[in-house]
């Protein structure tokens, strides 16, 4: 025999009682963690390596490599490894290092920066040297300065040699730190600066825009990853 069912009242569904209402499934909420940014940093020299590898970083996945190649070689390498591999972003880190040849650093120099353009690489690159980003920590400059000049200052800054012992992986690697200690030194003066002096010549071609350094704007990148 069919079970019976109770009736419902009208009186009841406007009184609202409380049998009636339908218990509502339990909600739970469920955390979801994004996988880590990827960004895969190319550099040219063991001191830019060092320094990027330095940053204590916790929500974000770094990978730096040092080729050592000219500019032009470099963002061609940098084409190979991403046919192996993959990143949300890639940047290629170098700079003008004027030497005896001088066109052919201009054009090779040019050339890299359009090449990483267009291949949707982004490019830290420095006139004439990546030592211009560690010397905005202390002092601002608007003057075309040879890399020689930032060697002689950070020597005062940092009582070293540092063109004959700055470059050495015992010192190098411990330069981010030495820059984050040193209550004479601003990071945040320092990225100031530097966009600054990139804002007054993003018009002008690349090899004529000196000094610059956009450095800048991959460590804002990574600041927003560090551990706090």
């Amino acid at each position: 025999m069919p079970k019976k069912t109770k009736a419902i009242k009208k009186t009841d569904i406007k009184a609202q009682k409380p049998w009636l209402k339908k218990v509502k499934p339990s909600e739970y909420k469920i955390e979801t963690v994004e996988p880590n940014k990827t960004i895969l940093i190319v550099c040219e020299g063991q001191t830019e390596k060092l320094y990027f590898e330095s940053f204590p970083i916790l929500s974000l996945s770094v990978k730096t490599v040092e080729l050592g190649q000219s500019k032009l070689q470099l963002v061609e390498s940098t084409e190979n490894i991403l046919k192996s591999e993959t990143y949300d972003e890639v940047w290629c880190v170098f700079d003008m290092d004027i030497k005896y040849d001088e066109e052919n650093c201009k054009s090779d120099f040019d050339n890299a920066i359009k090449r990483a353009k267009e291949s949707g690489y982004k490019s830290a690159y420095s006139n004439d040297a990546f030592e211009l980003w560690f010397y905005l920590h202390y002092q601002y400059t608007d003057q075309e300065n040879h890399r020689k000049f930032y060697y002689k200052q950070l020597s005062i800054f940092w009582d070293i040699n540092y063109e004959k012992n700055g470059k050495e992986w015992k010192f190098s690697s411990k330069i981010y730190n030495r820059l984050e200690n040193d209550k004479k030194a601003s990071q945040e003066k320092a990225i100031k600066r530097a966009d600054k002096l990139y804002k007054e010549q993003k018009n002008l071609q690349y090899h004529k825009q000196n000094p610059v350094t956009l450095v800048y704007e991959l460590v804002k990148i990574l600041n927003k990853s560090l551990r706090n």
